[in-house]
């Protein structure tokens, strides 16, 4: 919803991450928005138990690059899971529609065929003022939220595994 603070959840029902371990793939397009996501989810992890040592952080040129890089660290890696972190901003042509499809497809389809948790922290905005309020101001920080949400599908990964 365009209303919710992004960085408000019960902090009690985010399990101990001090055991996990995540890689964070950022978009180095609209690198404003993207390092700030990238200190929410960051800072979100570290809060939540994760050690800095558990923490990978690798670039990507673009948003549509987000696929490939998550896609290298989940076949080549044994991380826990993988936050994409990018922000594209609608233009004037129908390029915005194409990046994003490509992006959320993407991602989508690496879920489905990977068994580590690909996370989808990727804004979708209509003007630059609309993801900084995503990145940190008032709707508070997209980042924080995939942060949260990689930490459950971890937790949540290592529940079904014991399911017989």
């Amino acid at each position: 919803m365009s209303t919710t603070n992004l960085s408000v959840y019960d902090i009690n029902s985010v399990p101990n991450a001090e055991k996990m371990t995540f890689a964070i793939v950022v978009s180095e397009w609209n690198t404003e928005i993207t390092e700030a996501l990238y200190e929410g989810a960051y800072n979100t992890l570290l809060k939540h138990g994760a050690k800095s040592s558990n923490i990978y952080k690798e670039y990507v040129p673009g948003t549509f690059e987000l696929t490939f890089g998550a896609a290298a660290i989940v076949s080549e890696t044994n991380v826990d899971a993988v936050i994409v972190l990018g922000c594209v901003i609608q233009g004037e042509t129908r390029h915005f529609d194409f990046i994003c499809q490509g992006v959320a497809q993407g991602i989508s389809d690496l879920n489905r065929t990977y068994d580590t948790p690909v996370i989808f922290g990727v804004l979708t905005t209509d003007n630059f003022q609309q993801a900084k309020e995503r990145a940190g101001g008032k709707l508070g920080n997209k980042g924080d939220e995939a942060a949260v949400t990689a930490i459950k599908m971890v937790a949540f990964k290592k529940r079904i595994k014991r399911i017989k």
